[in-house]
């Protein structure tokens, strides 16, 4: 879609806006906001503002993640309508207009328009403009160091453009439309990678509990869920085939002067296509560094936290592991990434969930884990699953990263054509005319 410029223009004396339409006005935040600081009323729920620019009553989104005040000390009235700015967020987006009556905490700045010429949903767009921008971050920075909180005292004098009315309502349905319709292409290509997703889990599964082979014959596994099961393999356990040791419990402090510091794993650490974000230290005896350095290959399992999601170690660096993590090597030739598929088809059927009872706090112990049935084809066909699972895995992430890509090209242009229509860089008088 192309979309023309405006007749002429003008410099808008402000860095970051560049030239304006010649009939907009330069104006400052002051000069077509108040500021409301009302108390909040009894029955009065809880108002939050977000990242993506919604500001709802919490409810409406989710409620866990959030810490609550006990006393809510300072907790002001939010007007359905009114300009809500997220001051110690303002800098990633959390501004917008409330589409709902309520409270907040005192670190929101609540706006309303001195007139009726000032629309409120145009200066939201405004606004998070100068958040995506970083304009926000460093105009904090500049007056607090290393602080992003953006306040009203900030705020009120921030130069704004001021189109005329009549253009801020054409600027806010353009962007409606235009932001609904990127919006519908983004959810569509999510749910095409949900689906990718479900068919990953289903080829995954199928391989492991019925194998490739089509026309093997089949047995009662005896297990309820698992139904039938390719004749030849071994309805087993995983400590028939596997040697689990959990890792070393938190050691802060040196206990003997041979004692060294390393760099260890922890479940948080873990995801299902590897390693990352590992900076975490502690103290290790010279017995616990020969029982517990990590190998290239070694196959990993959350003992705690997101409870059975694992890996396989593929790092060349010297790293141990703490006992929020099991460590499993296989036996007699028995793969390490066999046991991780079996283990994914586990964790998703709900199955380690249940076993590690997690409406309490979840631990898959070393004794649970041993204790876990496990389908067992022999060496030979472990390999050629595991082959014929990485060639399908291998497509399946490559259709993820196209759809990825498009996403975020999306998310791109959604966030250019906003900054364009409310800067003036463009012209959407006509738009839908």
């Amino acid at each position: 879609m192309e979309f023309k410029q405006y007749p002429s223009y003008k410099k808008s004396g402000v860095e970051w806006l560049g030239n304006v339409p010649e009939h907009w006005q330069i104006v400052r935040t002051k000069d077509i906001f108040n500021h409301r600081k009302e108390e909040a009323l009894e029955d009065d729920e809880i108002v939050t503002a977000f990242r993506d620019g919604q500001v709802t009553l919490r409810k409406n989104r989710r409620t866990d993640g959030f810490t609550n005040s006990i006393k809510e000390h300072g907790y002001q009235h939010i007007n359905n309508g009114d300009l809500v700015i997220h001051e110690m967020d303002a800098f990633a987006g959390a501004i917008g207009v409330s589409d709902s009556s309520g409270k907040s905490t005192p670190v929101y700045t609540v706006c309303y328009a001195k007139n009726e010429n000032i629309n409120h949903h145009f200066y939201s767009h405004f606004f998070r403009t100068m958040a995506k921008t970083g304009f926000i971050n460093s105009l904090a920075k500049g007056i607090r160091v290393r602080s992003t909180e953006f306040r009203w005292n900030e705020s009120r004098n921030v130069y704004l453009v001021e189109p005329p009315k009549s253009d801020q309502q054409k600027i806010v349905a353009f962007l409606d439309t235009e932001t609904t319709r990127i919006d519908n292409l983004i959810s569509k290509q999510e749910k095409l990678i949900e689906l990718l997703e479900e068919q990953r889990k289903s080829i995954i599964s199928h391989a492991v509990t019925k194998g490739l082979n089509p026309n093997a014959p089949m047995k009662d596994s005896g297990v309820e869920w698992l139904g039938d099961v390719p004749e030849h393999w071994d309805v087993a356990v995983v400590k028939r085939a596997f040697i689990v040791k959990l890792g070393k419990m938190l050691q802060p402090d040196q206990k003997d002067e041979t004692d060294v510091i390393k760099k260890y794993l922890k479940a948080s650490n873990l995801t299902w296509d590897g390693v990352k974000d590992i900076d975490n230290e502690m103290w290790f005896s010279k017995n616990d560094l020969k029982k517990l350095k990590l190998e290239i290959g070694d196959l990993l399992v959350a003992e705690g936290g997101d409870v059975g999601k694992s890996c396989i170690f593929d790092s060349n660096e010297e790293f141990y592991y703490q006992n929020s993590v099991n460590r499993v090597r296989g036996q007699k030739n028995n793969a390490n990434k066999f046991l991780y598929y079996w283990l994914f088809t586990l964790k998703y059927s709900g199955y380690i969930d249940i076993l590690c009872n997690k409406s309490t706090i979840a631990h898959f112990t070393a004794e649970k884990l041993n204790e876990t049935i496990l389908l067992l084809p022999d060496s030979v066909e472990q390999n050629e699953i595991i082959a014929y699972l990485e060639r399908e895995n291998g497509k399946i992430n490559q259709l993820i990263l196209k759809q990825q890509s498009l996403i975020e090209k999306l998310k791109e242009y959604r966030a250019s054509i906003i900054s364009h229509a409310v800067t003036g860089k463009i012209d959407v008088r006509e738009f839908g005319a």
